[in-house]
């Protein structure tokens, strides 16, 4: 018997998630900067760093509503992941700060309520769990290591987790005895 751990949803501001990564929209206070070659029309702002060790893909996740558990969080040791929505559509993310042990702090876990309008950036090294839809057909596009493909697809049949050189993906429940979950509001 797993004991359940009861996330609240926390809204996803750039405040709340600096210690995992950087929110990518205008709510991240990045200031826009004109690019004078287009006299004023364009500007760009800097919201987050984006880096990786090895090629990176640009994916587009199709991710339906499920089941507002967390048996499983990973990192990635080699690249930063993103996470952009399109459409709007808001989503929610479970995190954990980097650590230097095996498994993260799990008085750290939080969820975030995402309202479709921004991403964000992890820092190398956050624990999380793959994004959660709260409509059907919510489209996310996701920067990663050309890396992690490979590590996803090289899971070990007995514990179900999956190693590689950038990810660390491990079985929290099976390893802990806790499960997270929350619900959608």
């Amino acid at each position: 018997m797993s004991e359940v751990i009861t996330l609240p949803l926390q809204p996803a501001t750039a405040e709340a998630l600096a210690p995992f990564g950087a929110i990518i929209g205008s709510a991240s206070g990045a200031k826009p900067v004109a690019v004078d070659f287009y006299k004023g029309a364009v500007s760009m702002s800097y919201p987050a760093r984006f880096e990786c060790d090895h090629p990176v893909e640009i994916t587009l996740a199709n991710v339906e509503p499920r089941a507002g558990e967390v048996r499983y969080m990973e990192r990635h040791a080699q690249h930063t992941q993103a996470f952009i929505p399109l459409a709007g559509k808001p989503f929610i993310a479970v995190m954990a700060p980097p650590s230097d042990g095996d498994l993260p702090d799990l008085d750290q876990v939080r969820a975030f309520r995402f309202d479709g309008s921004a991403g964000f950036a992890m820092h190398r090294g956050t624990w999380h769990e793959f994004p959660f839809g709260i409509e059907a057909d919510t489209q996310i596009i996701v920067l990663l290591s050309s890396q992690t493909g490979y590590d996803l697809h090289a899971k070990d049949e007995v514990t179900q987790e999956a190693h590689g050189p950038d990810l660390d993906k491990k079985d929290i429940r099976a390893r802990t005895g806790r499960l997270f979950r929350f619900d959608v509001e």
